[in-house]
């Protein structure tokens, strides 16, 4: 009798148990959804704006939904001016832009826009985050850096004169901001900082003459159907330096799970997107040629005087990281380590065989085809 009800007593508890197991929640089921926002001031067709969504919608995926991502393309949000302070302040988690957008605030970056002639795009972009893991500036401290990355080659679209030497650009107005401006100046044309969103409206109607930036502006931005010519002056690439940055307590509130998928996915589509921005070369020029513009490649005797006309640009800029407190020894150093990394990303690219549309004959496609 005494084990009967020992046993009755026993059998109670476990259904006791059991019922407050199974009353209590799933932590899978009932895990606290994410919600990040993420900024693009890139056009929603452009693939600056797509790559960017589609890894938003990858980690929701890998998540499992546990993370829900809001994507703001187009300025909805941020506008590129704002987007550095909108990710600090919180207004958006994750926001994309470049440096020249904030002019002086991220000075040391700047370094890697000087006119050092990337042969590539992709080169260029292996070369900043090296520079970044390098150095670590103190202007990007109040955000988690994702990935960085740098325009492709750079280039000079016009809409009424060709340019074909270097005198062709004494009195135009090309929009450049930042050291692109400097750049321009340097070889003797006006530079303009109109915005990117303006800058369409800004050529059709005669404000500015152009514009200097890259092939793949002539379809993000639809600048082949207001542009005649786009000369290729890689030989001086000075490419645009973007960074895609987080805020640092949205990054620390990740839990140690999502916070491991979050960055594997990263480190994925960082590569991605700088192949991305590398390939689109290509979309813009033949939707330039499609609308008619002529492209247009400097002749090996124009070269040492655009070569010789942009060291000032290098020097200036040292000057002034020496008056902001740096020595001219590590001010040197960066632009020294600059030109190490692109040498030997440069060769890596060769040996990888990836294709770009405009730079030294190694990587264009045809000296790629194996026959």
């Amino acid at each position: 009798m005494r084990q009967k009800k020992l046993l009755m007593v026993v059998l109670v508890a476990a259904l006791c148990v059991g019922f407050m197991v199974s009353a209590l929640p799933s932590e899978k089921a009932h895990a606290k959804v994410i919600n990040l926002k993420v900024a693009n001031f890139f056009p929603p067709p452009s693939f600056q704006s797509k790559v960017l969504e589609e890894f938003c919608r990858d980690l929701e995926k890998r998540t499992g939904g546990q993370v829900k991502v809001d994507y703001f393309g187009g300025q909805s949000l941020l506008k590129s001016t704002a987007m550095f302070d909108g990710i600090v302040s919180g207004i958006a988690d994750i926001g994309y832009s470049h440096v020249y957008y904030t002019p002086g605030r991220m000075a040391v970056t700047e370094a890697a826009g000087l006119p050092l002639g990337y042969a590539s795009g992709w080169v260029a972009s292996q070369t900043l985050n090296d520079f970044y893991q390098e150095f670590k500036p103190k202007e990007f401290d109040k955000v988690k850096v994702l990935w960085m990355n740098m325009s492709p080659n750079s280039a000079i679209a016009t809409a009424k004169k060709p340019i074909r030497k270097l005198e062709d650009l004494k009195g135009l107005t090309i929009r450049a901001p930042g050291m692109a401006g400097e750049v321009m100046k340097a070889l003797g044309a006006t530079p303009a900082p109109t915005p990117m969103m303006e800058v369409y409206d800004a050529i059709s109607k005669g404000v500015i003459d152009g514009e200097a930036s890259n092939f793949e502006t002539l379809f993000a931005f639809k600048f082949a159907e207001v542009v005649k010519y786009s000369t290729s002056i890689w030989q001086i690439n000075h490419p645009y330096p973007f960074y895609l940055v987080m805020n640092k307590n949205s990054y620390k509130k990740l839990p140690p799970d999502i916070k491991a998928i979050f960055d594997k996915l990263v480190g994925e589509y960082k590569e991605r997107y700088i192949l991305m921005w590398n390939a689109i070369d290509f979309v813009g020029k033949a939707f330039g040629k499609k609308k008619g513009v002529e492209f247009i490649e400097l002749p090996p005797s124009e070269l040492p005087k655009w070569q010789v006309a942009v060291i000032p640009v290098i020097d200036d800029y040292v000057k002034t990281m020496v008056g902001k407190g740096y020595s001219e020894a590590e001010v040197r150093g960066w632009v020294k380590f600059l030109r190490e990394r692109s040498d030997f990303w440069t060769k890596k690219q060769i040996s990888l065989r990836i294709p770009s549309a405009v730079g030294p004959p190694e990587i264009k496609p045809e000296a790629l085809i194996i026959k």
